[in-house]
């Protein structure tokens, strides 16, 4: 088990909670720890999603819970009947996720007895409310999620265990079964990292200038995880086909594996440039020099394909397989490249330290 920021700031909160309550002689101030613990959430915008969400379930819970105490009484059945009524007036405003806060507010209203009931029933709804503040205020302030480098570090390790395995696969050196674990690992992490985008893009901006900025970045790592999922099918193309590409001409597995080399050095001189290690040009000479264009690749193969026929019994359905995933992977390493080297010419390197330390 991990020990993340989330589980510190949530006992901070709770301590916070008791704390605020406990200075205004608040009474029961475990109500506020109570809330506290349902009002801690993964993003800043999450948390005050989360605290409209509560306060408009707390009141529905208190004002159900008053009212069916003026009518009915201190009863027990009627603490089920409203509880009942407060889950379907919940699920009608969608407000499913604050439901187990409203009814543990409209218990603890219920359960006072006495003349002053209202007052006390005012309280506790105060009690409650300091405690999913006092976790705003915990989320905001202690630790605040930085979700970028976390997307950014998440994306280039899958992508470089992606590199390290595709290049074994192209050189025929992988072992089978290992490499099948590797895929189904590399799955999750790449689920993971969309995790993480949807993370990063609910965070939100309070200047226009980095409203910009943020969602150039959001286009650029959307086209990121794009092209690792690109690259990843590659990978299990080349896992799916080892055998039929084992039985291909050396010089079919020879083109292949060239082709391979050439775009992954290419990948990873993207994420160098991403991060402002490498010059902001469409790629460098050496490369350059190597690349050729996808129009002149599906050339040479179609001819070494039709010579292949007239001499060999040859099939080239499993080969078009491959070719296709690996033409894919190329065009969306260019739009990323593009994106990347229009965003920089435009408005320079701007990412923060932290990122040109994960490379």
């Amino acid at each position: 088990m991990k020990l993340g920021a989330r589980i510190f700031k949530t006992g901070i909160a709770i301590v916070f909670a008791l704390f605020i309550a406990d200075v205004l002689n608040l009474p029961n101030p475990v109500f506020a720890g109570i809330a506290a613990i349902f009002a801690i959430q993964p993003t800043i915008y999450r948390s005050y999603l989360t605290i409209v969400e509560q306060i408009q379930g707390n009141l529905i819970g208190a004002t159900t819970a008053v009212i069916f105490v003026l009518l009915f009484g201190h009863q027990i059945v009627t603490v089920g009947f409203a509880a009942v009524i407060i889950i379907l007036i919940m699920l009608k405003l969608g407000l499913e996720k604050s439901v187990s806060l409203a009814l543990v507010t409209m218990i603890a209203i219920m359960e006072i007895k006495g003349d002053a009931f209202l007052s006390f029933a005012l309280l506790r709804l105060v009690t409650i409310v300091i405690g999913v503040l006092s976790a705003f205020i915990v989320n905001l302030l202690f630790m605040p999620p930085k979700y970028e480098t976390k997307l950014f570090q998440a994306i280039h390790q899958s992508q470089d265990e992606i590199i390290r395995w595709i290049r074994l696969a192209g050189r025929q050196a992988s072992e089978h079964i290992a490499t099948k674990k590797s895929l189904d690992k590399l799955k999750e992490r790449l689920t993971n990292v969309n995790q993480l985008y949807s993370l990063f893009k609910e965070e939100r901006s309070y200047f226009k200038k980095n409203t910009v900025a943020k969602a150039r970045k959001l286009v650029i790592y959307r086209q990121m995880i794009a092209t690792s999922q690109s690259s990843y099918e590659v990978l299990a193309k080349l896992h799916k086909y080892e055998n039929e590409l084992l039985n291909l001409p050396e010089h079919f597995r020879m083109m292949i594996q060239e082709r391979l080399d050439t775009l992954l050095t290419y990948h990873e001189q993207v994420h160098l440039k991403f991060v402002g290690k490498l010059k902001s040009g469409k790629l460098s000479e050496s490369l350059n020099e190597e690349f050729i264009q996808r129009q002149e690749v599906m050339d040479i193969f179609a001819k070494e394909i039709a010579i292949t026929k007239e001499e060999e019994e040859f099939s080239a359905y499993h080969l078009l397989h491959v070719l296709s995933s690996l033409l894919n992977y190329e065009e969306q390493l260019e739009h990323l490249d593009r994106l990347i080297v229009s965003n920089q010419r435009r408005h320079g390197h701007d990412v923060s330290e932290e990122l040109q330390n994960e490379i």
